[in-house]
């Protein structure tokens, strides 16, 4: 009997193993998260501080890219009006309206096709404004979005930047925003998220891997 009780013990631990290896695996597959330690790596070579990557900022830079409603020829010459903000920015993500802070500076790009964060990060700084933006010392957080449209093109890389308290500003009602698994990925929540693909969506990696474990232990338990 202990024979097959070992086997079995393994096949229903898998699970709770894959789910935490799946987790500590979340920021690395997100390409927001992966232009926002570009970001700050570029800072810190040019002797700025690092800015704190805040998930509420970073969803609202997702909304932003929203608003141009698939419109990459609007990017340079448009931008949403600052009421968007409070009236449908934060409580889309479920920010809470009175932590919102300053928007210090914007760098937004659209591309017919997806690129990686790197060369998203090339677009999105491309001369003197760009780099002025970047390493703007009134930077104390930032967040971070890419989105596709309608499962496909055009895609859009939106930064946003702001001067608020890291640990106050952008405060989201429960621990995560509200489109965390709506199309699009945003920087600070840990989600995985699938880039060149279904238009940048959002995916909980987790239950994914927890679903197929759990599946796998069933099917060794009644092997035994």
């Amino acid at each position: 009997m202990a024979m097959f009780a070992r086997p079995l013990l393994a096949a229903l631990l898998l699970p709770a193993f894959l789910l935490s290896a799946a987790s500590a695996a979340d920021s690395k597959n997100n390409p927001a998260d992966q232009l926002v330690t570009l970001i700050n790596s570029n800072r810190t070579a040019s002797k700025a501080s690092t800015v704190s990557d805040n998930q509420g900022l970073g969803c609202i830079a997702l909304q932003y890219i929203k608003a141009y409603e698939g419109q990459c020829d609007q990017v340079d010459d448009k931008k949403p009006m600052e009421s968007s903000f409070t009236d449908t920015f934060a409580p889309t993500c479920g920010v809470q309206a009175t932590t919102l802070s300053k928007i210090t500076g914007r760098l937004v790009g659209c591309q017919s096709k997806y690129v990686s964060p790197a060369e998203a990060f090339d677009i999105l700084v491309n001369d003197a404004k760009g780099l002025q933006i970047l390493h703007s010392k009134n930077h104390t957080e930032v967040g971070a979005a890419v989105s596709g449209t309608d499962g496909g093109g055009p895609y859009f890389w939106c930064v946003l930047f702001s001067d608020g308290k890291p640990t106050t500003s952008f405060k989201v009602d429960g621990e995560v925003p509200k489109t965390a698994i709506h199309p699009g990925c945003f920087s600070g929540n840990n989600d995985d998220c699938m880039g060149p693909t279904n238009g940048a969506i959002s995916i909980n990696a987790g239950a994914s891997w927890l679903v197929a474990a759990l599946l796998f232990a069933v099917a060794c338990a009644f092997a035994l």
